[in-house]
């Protein structure tokens, strides 16, 4: 029984560390609605290994492969957490950038549309 829990301990970390991969491809590709998506079935496969993680009796080689693809899950994931930091400070922008064209629209109406239309042309100013 010992054998075959740890063969799905490994096993289970193997398929975490190819789905973890596989988000980090979509956070790079901006594919963010699918990325969410994955992750759900990524949460759900990390909480079935936690609990078999706890019966399971490794051997040396077994600890040390663990090891090594929780390493690589790992790293994914903090490549993953700057992705999505980035795509949070991208969406901040947006936010800004459309949160100063209303409140330009509220003060000066017509006028300030094109204020802002010619700030997106030209850039901010430069001192």
């Amino acid at each position: 029984m010992a054998m075959s829990t740890a063969r799905a301990v490994l096993d289970g970390y193997s398929q975490l560390r190819r789905q973890v991969a596989i988000m980090l491809e979509l956070a790079r590709a901006g594919e963010w609605d699918t990325l969410i998506e994955r992750q759900s079935g990524y949460l759900q496969l990390a909480d079935r290994l936690r609990q078999l993680d706890k019966e399971a009796e490794l051997n040396q080689a077994e600890v040390q492969l663990k090891a090594d693809l929780l390493e690589a899950i790992l790293a994914d994931d903090l490549a993953i957490r700057e992705q999505l930091l980035a795509r949070r400070s991208e969406l901040g922008q947006l936010m800004g950038a459309s949160r100063r064209q209303r409140d330009l629209h509220r003060s000066y109406g017509k006028q300030a549309a094109s204020v802002v239309e010619a700030s997106d042309k030209f850039g901010p100013e430069t001192p």
